[in-house]
C-alpha cells in the first residue's frame, strides 16, 4: 500500500476549528501505521464502531487487499479546500443545485444516494463516497473511476465483507441487518478505510452521546450524514450542507431525493438519534460552521 500523503495546512482557522480536538486529521487507514495511530488517538480502548479493539486483525486483512491511503490525489496540493456535503434529502428534489455543487473542491456524498439521472438536482462529480456493506452500491452504472470509495466500519463483519469481496471469496450475509452488496463495482485503487476516530468524534464529541448507554437502552450511532460532516471539519477549510433538512411535520413527504421512502422510515430508526442530529445541524448552521444550501 502507498504511503498517506499529507493533508496541506492552511494559514486560517476554519469557522467550525472550536468543535475539533484534532485539526487536519487524516481520516484514512494505513497498513503500516494504523495500529500506532490508533494508539495515539486512543481508538485502541474503543470497540467498533469507535475504535479498533478486538478487531485489529480484521482491518489489517481488509487493509492489506487495498492499495493506497491517500487522501487526495498526489499532484493536488490545493490548501484551503471548499467542500461541500451531499446528503439525500428529498428537500434536494427540484432545488436544481447540480451545477453549484460540481463547483466545489471536494465533493461528499453517502451510501447509495445516486447521481446519475439526477445530475441537475445533484451535480455530477463526486470526490469521496462514504458506504457500508447494507449501503453500496452494486450496480456498475453508478461507479465514477475518479471518485475514492470509504467503508464506514460499523462491525467487524463488514471488514470482513470487505476482505471477502477483494479476495474473490464467497460472501456470508448473516450478520447484517439487510443484505449486503454481494458484488463491488469500486477497485481497490479507489477504496479507503475510515478511521473509526471520525465516527467517535462525530459520536462522543459533536453529538454528545455517552460512551455507555444505559442496559436498558439501545445504543445510538451517527448516520452517515453526520460522519461525512465529521469528515469534512478534518480536511476542509470551509463546509457547505446540501440536502439534510427534512420534513417531520409531514410523514408523507419523500424522505429522500431519489425513490419513494418516505419520512416515516426516519421516524422508525433505532439506530440512530435523529433528534439529536438535527439539533445539532441546526446549531452549526446558525453558527454559520457551516453554509446550508438547502434552507428554504
Amino acid at each position: 500500500m502507498k504511503q498517506r500523503n499529507k493533508i496541506q495546512p492552511c494559514l486560517s482557522k476554519p469557522a467550525f476549528a472550536s468543535l475539533l480536538r484534532v485539526p487536519q486529521f487524516h481520516p484514512f487507514l494505513c497498513t503500516a501505521d494504523f495500529k500506532k495511530i490508533a494508539s495515539m488517538y486512543g481508538s485502541n480502548k474503543f470497540y467498533l464502531p469507535y475504535g479498533i479493539k478486538t478487531s485489529a486483525e480484521y482491518f489489517r486483512l481488509a487493509l492489506s487487499k487495498l492499495e493506497s491511503c491517500d487522501l487526495f490525489d498526489e499532484f493536488d496540493n490545493e490548501p484551503c479546500k471548499k467542500c461541500v456535503v451531499v446528503g439525500n434529502g428529498g428537500i434536494l428534489k427540484n432545488k436544481t443545485l447540480g451545477e453549484k455543487i460540481d463547483s466545489y473542491d471536494v465533493i461528499i456524498r453517502m451510501n447509495s444516494g445516486p447521481v446519475l439521472g439526477h445530475e441537475e438536482e445533484v451535480g455530477r462529480r463526486t470526490t469521496f463516497r462514504l458506504f457500508y456493506p447494507e449501503s453500496v452500491f452494486s450496480d456498475p452504472s453508478h461507479n465514477d473511476p475518479n471518485a475514492t470509495a470509504i467503508l464506514t466500519v460499523f462491525k467487524p463483519l463488514d471488514l470482513k465483507w470487505l476482505s471477502e469481496l477483494l479476495s474473490g471469496g464467497k460472501i456470508n450475509a448473516n450478520g447484517f441487518w439487510k443484505k449486503p452488496a454481494l458484488n463491488l463495482i469500486y477497485k481497490p485503487y479507489q477504496i479507503r478505510i475510515l478511521d473509526p476516530f471520525i465516527v467517535r468524534t462525530a459520536a462522543l464529541d459533536l453529538l454528545h452521546f455517552p460512551k455507555v448507554f444505559p442496559k436498558n437502552q439501545k445504543p445510538k450511532h451517527p448516520t452517515t450524514g453526520i460522519i461525512a460532516i465529521t469528515l469534512a471539519f478534518h480536511i476542509c477549510h470551509e463546509v457547505h450542507l446540501a440536502g439534510f433538512k427534512y420534513n417531520f411535520s409531514d410523514l408523507k413527504s419523500p424522505l429522500h431525493y431519489y425513490g419513494n421512502a418516505t419520512m416515516s422510515l426516519m421516524n422508525k430508526s433505532a439506530y440512530h438519534n435523529v433528534t439529536a442530529e438535527q439539533l445539532f445541524l441546526k446549531d452549526i448552521i446558525e453558527k454559520k460552521f457551516v453554509i446550508n444550501l438547502t434552507e428554504d
